[in-house]
């Protein structure tokens, strides 16, 4: 039995370690001023590991502390452990914990619960019972009793711990019958805010892989490799540093995560005291991408997401944008893609679209004349999102739209603005150069709620538009709170306004109740994100089939910028019709009285004929008076595919 605790001066004997000499004790274990080992405690590291017991850490009867010789994490103190135990951390009864596990301060683990191959971040509270399993848990979570968490999104997705969850587990180890801290300190930012691997990425012995480097480094390295790159580094010691002279380490030849995370690690040891910087190679373009510095030569933590900010992967093997942080080192960066703009991407991708992209200045986006940024051959995610985040590095301080490619039909699909000038966020779903359109945000599977009964038309819309067929569910608050779903009438038809009128009328019989509508792929026979469009309480306005809603005020003076004429329609209907015509769209207009527009029953209003922008506004104009008290709705044809490509109501009554 070897057991280190720091040599204490007379004034320090009250914060000796107390371990019960019931207490068993094996190997290397490091037992820090003031922990408590209670009866019956076991903690044993095999040979060539190490345990560490924080200071004030308390573990109670029964408990299990087991340190492989294979596996390790990474401490505060950045050494590697079989087993970290921090600050004041709490072990319940009979808690076993089976290494390599990371423990972060201020942190209770509940009876019977165990740990293996897991990390947990500063302040989380494991209930009695719980399994922790292969994941990395954020800091502040709660993880109740009898769960099981061995995926990480499981890990992601747990609550935060309350007030009173905190109130419990200080009553709890206040009445354990040792002595513990009377407060716990709220979650910090610490190494423990590491994120796991994918489990099903590990070395030969089921561990997690890379537990040695900081949190931030592994998320860059799995970053990089996401999309595409490898991964190189370099070194440097103080004054090579300050001249900006770096030496080459090793080349990593290998992409697989493991080795690289490895060879990262031998990098790091064999230039201890140095500075090391890791940086991505696009291997087609042969150069390098967003150097980082991941060592300093005086030891003090880096923080990798602060040289360049570019969008992370997700803990399973997605991509997930990362926390916008400024840029610094000299090098540019965009900063990362929206979830928005993820989700659109994937969404264009999944029904098997390419993507474009185009830029404009402030003076072309006027004019709506775009240039075409590099294209993206690619359709892998990875490759997808890191072309976007260099087309919006090399036009910043410029208008960035993207766009799906229909392969087969060789058009254009819903051009949306992602990035503006002066900075702003952009609002995604609506067409791009819409300043003022009903953008829609997709809800996940268990509900959220549409803006506007105009954003469910939009989302309708577009599903039809892609082949798919709608349907529609309701739900009580108490099958809406347990997630079980019961379905409206089928809707059979894939005509706008029937659908519409069927989701009105589901609405209509199910007053008081969650109302939620979705996409159905009929190929891959599976469920598109669904939309809620009703909540109890609250009065749904009926979904007509509306996309931008545009009003036709009265006349006012032409512009005078030589563009189209603007008469009495605003400026996103002229900039809307400007975009459809020179895309060689066919436009016509449909109307309907109120009796007609609840029914879904439109009358055909006539094409605007005319080749230029202004004859075609011309003939909108004396259109829309023609039918003023009324609905009236812009048509856009796909000539070559005859095919709608947009239905927007641009007259309200």
């Amino acid at each position: 039995m070897a057991i280190r605790t720091p040599a204490a001066s007379p004034t320090q004997t009250a914060l000796a370690p107390r371990i019960h000499p019931l207490a068993q004790v094996h190997g290397q274990v490091m037992v820090d001023p003031g922990a408590t080992l209670a009866p019956g405690v076991t903690v044993q590291a095999d040979p060539n590991a190490t345990v560490r017991l924080g200071s004030a850490s308390v573990l109670q009867e029964g408990t299990t502390v087991y340190g492989r010789t294979q596996g390790r994490v990474l401490g505060d103190d950045r050494v590697s452990y079989a087993v970290w135990v921090g600050d004041r951390a709490f072990l319940a009864y009979k808690v076993l914990v089976q290494s390599p596990v990371y423990i972060g301060p201020d942190c209770f683990i509940g009876f019977r619960s165990t740990l293996y191959n897991a990390r947990l971040g500063a302040g989380c509270v494991v209930m009695m019972h719980a399994l922790v399993q292969d994941v990395a848990v954020p800091p502040g979570k709660l993880v109740p009793s009898g769960a099981v968490i061995t995926q990480q999104h499981q890990a992601d997705s747990l609550p935060d711990v309350s007030p009173g969850d905190r109130a419990l587990v200080n009553e709890l180890s206040e009445t354990s019958g040792v002595a513990t801290p009377t407060a716990r300190r709220e979650p910090t930012s610490s190494a423990s805010s590491y994120r796991a691997a994918d489990s099903n990425e590990r070395d030969g012995f089921g561990t997690m892989t890379s537990q040695l480097l900081p949190p931030d480094v592994v998320q860059r390295a799995r970053q990089y490799l996401a999309q595409g790159l490898t991964i190189g580094t370099e070194h440097a010691d103080s004054r090579r540093y300050r001249s900006g002279v770096w030496q080459t380490c090793s080349p990593i030849q290998s992409n697989r995560e493991s080795e690289v995370m490895a060879a990262l690690e031998a990098c790091l040891s064999e230039h201890a005291g140095e500075y090391v910087r890791m940086f991505g190679i696009d291997p087609r373009a042969k150069q390098r991408v967003a150097p980082i510095t991941i060592q300093r030569a005086d030891g003090k933590p880096v923080a990798a997401n602060g040289s360049s900010s570019i969008a992370a992967p997700s803990s399973h093997g997605g991509y997930r944008p990362a926390p916008a942080s400024p840029s610094s080192g000299g090098s540019s960066s965009s900063g990362p893609l929206s979830p928005e703009v993820v989700q659109q991407v994937r969404q264009y991708l999944s029904q098997g679209y390419r993507i474009g992209t185009e830029h404009a200045d402030a003076r072309r986006y006027s004019s709506n004349v775009w240039q075409t940024c590099s294209p993206i051959q690619s359709s892998r995610e990875g490759e997808v999102f890191g072309a976007l985040e260099r087309c919006l590095s090399e036009h910043s301080g410029e208008y960035v739209r993207l766009f799906g490619i229909d392969p087969q039909a060789k058009r254009r699909i819903a051009p949306i603005t992602i990035q503006r000038p002066d900075g702003r966020p952009v609002s995604v779903g609506s067409p791009s150069g819409s300043s003022s359109s009903s953008s829609y945000a997709s809800a996940g599977s268990h509900g959220g709620s549409a803006k506007a009964s105009g954003d469910v038309a939009q989302q309708v819309r577009q599903w039809l538009n892609q082949g798919f067929h709608v349907g529609a569910e309701h739900a009580d608050a108490r099958r809406y709170n347990s997630n079980v779903w019961q379905s409206c009438t089928p809707i059979g038809s894939t005509r706008e306004g029937e659908v519409m009128a069927a989701i009105n009328t589901c609405i209509a019989e199910h007053p008081n109740e969650y109302v939620r509508v979705f996409g159905i792929d009929p190929k891959a026979k599976r469920r598109v994100s669904a939309v809620t469009v009703q909540r109890p309480g609250s009065k749904a306005a009926p979904v007509g089939s509306s996309g931008p809603s545009y009003s036709a005020p009265a006349s006012s003076p032409a512009s005078s910028n030589g563009s189209a004429p603007m008469g009495g329609l605003s400026q996103d209907l002229v900039q809307q019709v400007n975009q459809l015509v020179n895309q060689g769209y066919r436009l016509s207009l449909e109307h309907a009285d109120v009796r007609r527009y609840r029914s879904g029953a439109w009358q055909t209003g006539g094409a605007l004929e005319g080749n230029r922008t202004s004859d075609v506004l011309a003939a909108l104009e004396s259109q829309l008076r023609n039918h003023s008290g009324q609905y009236v709705r812009l048509i856009g044809i796909d000539p070559k595919v005859k095919k709608r490509v947009l239905e927007a109501t641009i007259q309200r009554p």
